[in-house]
């Protein structure tokens, strides 16, 4: 593989499962199908020669079933303040091009996906704070979405929880919260306090860098 690329940055999911998403552990998913918005900011990193510093993006993803068993159908968000270089380095690592073969989540579900529809550029706003479990995502007339933290029921408080995976293919350590998620473009969502996940992307085309 001649390409070489690094991401780094915070990265927000909200997806369908009940809080923890138990296909965080080789689990069933909640509800038997899955479904998810994924967003994220490139604080650092190029392909090749090319800088991706500073842009946005976001991923629209759905399987009627278990994860494992295709037939995906997934929509990229690009960010539409990236050149035509950056917007395509961009757009091979989150189709999972360019990348070890299953060393990172992008390439993972690219393997999973059939239908994958036409990749958007639009202004996108994203606001992720790990360490508070908040976050705000809006691609204008197409997504909107946010978390927070899990409320504690019995004390009015917040609830805080981790995952940590020694040898996962997105994270190795992960603050969960509580998500809710409106998309309108070719894949429809409607998201309501269900499974929140924040989390440092760092990766290159080897996989998570640790």
């Amino acid at each position: 593989m001649s390409d070489r690329w690094m991401i780094r940055g915070p990265e927000f999911t909200n997806c369908n499962c009940n809080y923890g998403c138990p296909c965080q552990f080789n689990s069933p998913s909640s509800h038997g199908y899955c479904e998810a918005v994924i967003a994220g900011t490139i604080e650092e990193g190029y392909f090749n020669q090319t800088s991706l510093d500073g842009l946005n993006f976001v991923v629209l993803i759905h399987w009627p079933g278990e994860i494992p068993q295709g037939n995906g159908k997934r929509q990229v968000i690009i960010d539409e303040r990236a050149t035509p270089d950056q917007r395509e380095s961009l757009r091979k690592i989150l189709f999972g091009e360019s990348t070890k073969p299953g060393s990172t989540h992008f390439n993972v579900f690219d393997s999973t996906v059939t239908d994958a529809c036409e990749t958007l550029y639009s202004p996108i706003k994203i606001d992720i704070d790990i360490d508070a479990c908040k976050a705000s995502v809006k691609v204008p007339g197409l997504v909107e979405s946010s978390g927070t933290p899990i409320p504690n029921p019995f004390t009015g408080g917040e609830h805080r929880a981790s995952i940590s995976i020694a040898n996962g293919f997105e994270y190795t350590h992960a603050e969960i919260g509580s998500g809710v998620s409106k998309a309108s473009g070719a894949i429809k969502l409607d998201l309501k306090n269900t499974h929140g996940q924040f989390c440092v992307l760092h990766m290159n085309q080897d996989g998570v860098i640790r």
